[in-house]
């Protein structure tokens, strides 16, 4: 099995790819106008939008061939991320790359590929748009440019979709804190109300020591206002300035839903059993999304690889409640090859390794690094406990800021 040259910026592009914090099954309809246009101008029968990160090539839109994953060493477009401008093959069937490959032998029995890198502004190619054919026809230079054409629009509704997300969160968070307000003024003020009727009610019947102990009870009330409005104004300052986590927000049963969606036809496809559980006393807490499918997908990814058929991953995910602040944790075990003491050192250090899995899939040597890097950028904690022929366990811990539901 030929492997192919990695982008020499691998590790950059997959925390770009990471950092537009995609849910890869969710954006067929942003797209598909757009491989059906590709498939058009190419004449071709299919056309793909993938985005490839350490394991898997993400099929996020497609037009004719009705996929929506394989592993990264079964794609043809592995080789057009590693391309400066495209990447042609005539005959798939006549190269040693891919003439085995099931998509070459079998039904569709496709021959010709043509594939443009999707390079973000950065450089980075973070996935591709092709075309497929049953039969042999390169393309003109003309349609060439214009697949390169449609290729530009897919990055720009990626950035845009980013940043639509990005708007989305900050509104939110803005309506939210007005919500916090108007709730914790109410009780304050309607105190001050009610004071204020009974000494209007009374009249003349106040004497002088039950007004003074009115009023003190109003001086309260207004002082808890402006100990509240400080504490509002502060909050929101230091929220404006440490900011970190991403658009959007999730709760364990949504999260377990598109886990179990993206990841149990890899399960299904080795012959492991893939399992998610959820904590029923904090399932339905919301907490901040942000990079947690590309954290456990690269997780549950790099188990597939090293867990042989027959094995168990499972996913746990539960909340830790506090007065201050959450503090969600997720365990992701298999019942794989295992690491070694030095492995573990190096994935904690932040360096990446690769060797093959127990199916023969190819390694990549960044997922686990990428974990790494994503996990210190939410300020949370990766812990690794492993041996060699005893299986893997990946706990992370992620502080969480407490959101209003």
């Amino acid at each position: 099995m030929t492997t192919p040259a990695l982008p020499h910026n691998e590790l950059d592009r997959i925390i770009e790819l990471a950092d537009f914090d995609l849910d890869y099954g969710s954006l067929q309809h942003q797209f598909k106008d757009l491989t059906m246009l590709a498939a058009k101008v190419a004449g071709a029968d299919i056309s793909l939008v993938n985005l490839i990160d350490s394991f898997t090539s993400w099929t996020i839109a497609n037009h004719g061939l009705p996929v929506e994953q394989l592993p990264r060493e079964e794609a043809v477009c592995q080789y057009t991320i590693a391309e400066e401008e495209k990447f042609e093959v005539t005959d798939l069937s006549l190269d040693d790359r891919f003439k085995d490959k099931f998509y070459v032998k079998d039904d569709p029995h496709l021959k010709y590929y043509f594939g443009v890198p999707l390079k973000t502004p950065s450089g980075n190619a973070i996935g591709s748009l092709c075309v497929f054919d049953k039969e042999s026809k390169p393309l003109s230079p003309e349609k060439i440019e214009m697949l390169k054409i449609i290729s530009g629009e897919i990055v720009n509704r990626l950035q845009t979709y980013r940043a639509m997300q990005q708007l989305k969160e900050d509104a939110k968070e803005a309506m939210e804190s007005k919500k916090r307000v108007a709730h914790d003024i109410r009780g304050p003020i309607g105190g001050i109300i009610g004071l204020a009727r009974v000494i209007s009610e009374q009249g003349d019947e106040n004497n002088m020591e039950e007004v003074l102990q009115f009023i003190n009870l109003i001086y309260k009330s207004g002082n808890s206002l402006l100990e509240l409005a400080d504490e509002i104004l502060s909050t929101e300052a230091q929220q404006s300035a440490n900011a970190k986590l991403g658009a959007g927000e999730s709760t364990q049963l949504i999260l377990k839903e598109k886990l179990e969606k993206l990841y149990a036809p890899q399960a299904q496809n080795k012959g492991i059993r893939f399992r998610v559980y959820t904590s029923q006393e904090t399932e339905a807490i919301a907490f901040s999304k942000s990079k947690l499918l590309q954290i456990i997908g690269n997780l549950i990814s790099n188990a597939m690889k090293f867990t042989p058929p027959g094995g168990n991953i499972t996913v746990e995910i539960n909340m830790n409640l506090d007065e201050q602040m959450n503090e969600l944790c997720i365990t992701v075990t298999d019942t794989g090859i295992g690491m070694s003491s030095d492995k573990v050192g190096a994935i904690l250090n932040g360096n990446g390794f690769s060797t093959a899995g127990t199916g023969g899939e190819q390694g990549y040597g960044f997922g686990l690094a990428l974990v790494k890097h994503l996990v210190d950028s939410i300020d949370g904690k990766l812990m690794i406990t492993s041996e060699p022929g005893k299986g893997t366990v990946f706990h992370i811990t992620i502080p969480q800021a407490k959101i209003a539901l």
